[in-house]
């Protein structure tokens, strides 16, 4: 058997030209249902020169596909006029649709990939955001990932003064906000709006001679800052956009800081930090658990290590009796191979993946997209029949995938079965910025884990503890929300931000 060391780099390696798929057997429409989904990636670049932006943000996007695949866009700053594009599809299906690449190629970008949640699959709800003056000219662009949780009330606020909203977003409602406060300035304009707004936020944007990025009070949603030469900086919602680009890690933006260039000082960065006191760090939990990419740092916390960890944590917490262990591709991977660490049972890759498989299987009936799955991940029955297999996965939301993956590997002659999750039970949806189900639809919320092994129909079932989740992570400062229902700030009205 190949060392766990040659499992973890190959592993890795595969996704430095491959996009990053998080449990493989989930369906398109389970995707939506039975799993937490990031609403969106987001990258911004700037340099004092031009460059060539239509090829870097494209670069940067690809390596955050996995935060979003149901649109993109991009903004670019090219001589004073700020160019925009946008639409359905993924990264480089609409970078294609691109006719003129040279009219993207500037100084300064900004780009957005999406998670749509249902119902909401309109053009104007693509982003990056824009606002143009009398002229019908862009003056200030943005993307944001996170949600807040006073948008309505704001709406209604600007829409009383006599603003008119296009899109049924609560990133329009950040991007009026600093347009109607740009008489301020541009710091003061965003320093304005986040003493407004609450909830989750992660924001690049531009207007028309400045670059900037800024980060919510608790730094919920990740942002990062790097570096490709003194004069050419790049933000990012995860480092491997920074890789992807050729560009050097410098820190992580801070909770409630802005960071933003100046006219007057081409090629210089500067930081401003809006209130020292209330800036805290409670980043989401679920981005190291589930969200982000394996070979992403995010606050200096290396994803993999996170991940492989928790395998060998949920081993300490409940070792059992078996042959083998395997985990779900992709997300489930390090952790298996962290339980086979501690545990001393052999890991094995045993379901294999379809690497040319899309997302574009159209099929009417239930028992066809049941068949989907097996033209994702077949199990090599060999490795598996007759045996004691520990099957590892991030997580159970619904239960539905789960359940499924247990019936494959019934079919395939498993002797037992033992069920780990290296998330602890997912009780409570999230507020902030994560296309969560409802708590009537969250498994862990309704049946005890006896109950839920039951109907898993597995020997075993073990999840990681909260506890356990923190003594991992270092620390109690990130947000456990969807674990506690405890959250960093008010969740705000349990309802539809606009109807």
């Amino acid at each position: 058997m190949k060392s766990l060391d040659i499992h973890k780099s190959e592993y890795l390696k595969q996704f430095k030209d491959q996009t990053y798929g998080r449990n493989l057997f989930r369906t398109q429409e389970e995707e939506r249902l039975d799993a937490p989904n990031e609403e969106c990636g987001i990258f911004g670049m700037y340099s004092d020169s031009d460059v060539d932006t239509f090829s870097l943000s494209q670069f940067g996007l690809f390596a955050l596909q996995h935060r979003g695949q149901e649109a993109c866009g991009i903004s670019v700053l090219k001589d004073g006029k700020i160019t925009n594009m946008k639409d359905e599809g993924l990264v480089l299906d609409v970078y294609k649709e691109i006719q003129e690449p040279e009219t993207f190629m500037g100084n300064s970008a900004i780009g957005h990939t999406r998670y749509t949640t249902a119902g909401d699959k309109k053009k104007y709800n693509f982003q990056p955001f824009f606002a143009k003056n009398e002229y019908d000219q862009i003056i200030l662009s943005i993307a944001h990932n996170g949600n807040l949780t006073n948008a309505k009330e704001l709406k209604a606020e600007l829409e009383a003064e006599g603003v008119v909203f296009r899109a049924t977003s609560d990133s329009e409602v950040i991007l009026r906000l600093i347009q109607k406060n740009l008489d301020l300035g541009l710091r003061g304009a965003i320093k304005a709006t986040m003493e407004k707004i609450e909830g989750a936020y992660s924001v690049v944007g531009m207007t028309r001679n400045k670059f900037f990025a800024f980060r919510d009070f608790n730094g919920i949603r990740p942002l990062v800052l790097g570096a490709v030469d003194e004069k050419t900086y790049v933000v990012a919602s995860e480092s491997v956009a920074l890789d992807a680009v050729g560009a050097q890690y410098v820190r992580d933006i801070l909770p409630g800081e802005i960071i933003y260039t100046n006219e007057n000082e081409p090629g210089k960065l500067h930081s401003y930090m809006v209130n020292e006191e209330k800036g805290k760090q409670r980043i989401c939990s679920f981005e190291y658990i589930y969200f982000a990419r394996p070979d992403s740092t995010l606050e200096n916390i290396n994803v993999y290590e996170i991940r492989e960890k928790s395998g060998e944590k949920i081993w300490e917490q409940a070792p059992v009796e078996a042959d083998v262990v395997i985990g779900v591709p992709d997300s489930g991977v390090p952790a298996a191979i962290g339980f086979s660490k501690a545990s001393g049972i052999p890991f094995r890759p045993v379901l294999i993946k379809n690497r040319y498989i899309g997302r574009s299987f159209i099929v009417p009936t239930q028992e066809m997209r049941e068949r989907v799955v097996n033209l994702k991940l077949n199990p090599i029955i060999s490795e598996i029949k007759d045996k004691r297999v520990v099957i590892i996965d991030d997580s159970i939301v619904r239960g539905t995938t789960s359940k499924r993956l247990v019936k494959i590997l019934k079919d395939a002659g498993v002797k037992e079965i033992h069920f780990r999750s290296v998330s602890p039970p997912i009780i409570a949806p999230c507020y902030l910025g994560i296309d969560t189900p409802s708590k009537d639809d969250l498994i862990s919320a309704n049946m005890t884990t006896e109950e839920l092994r039951k109907y898993l129909g597995v020997d075993s079932l073990e999840f990681l503890s909260t506890d356990n989740l923190k003594d991992i992570l270092g620390s109690s400062n990130h947000c456990f929300g969807c674990f506690t229902e405890e959250y960093p700030v008010g969740k705000g009205e349990e309802v539809e931000l606009f109807n």
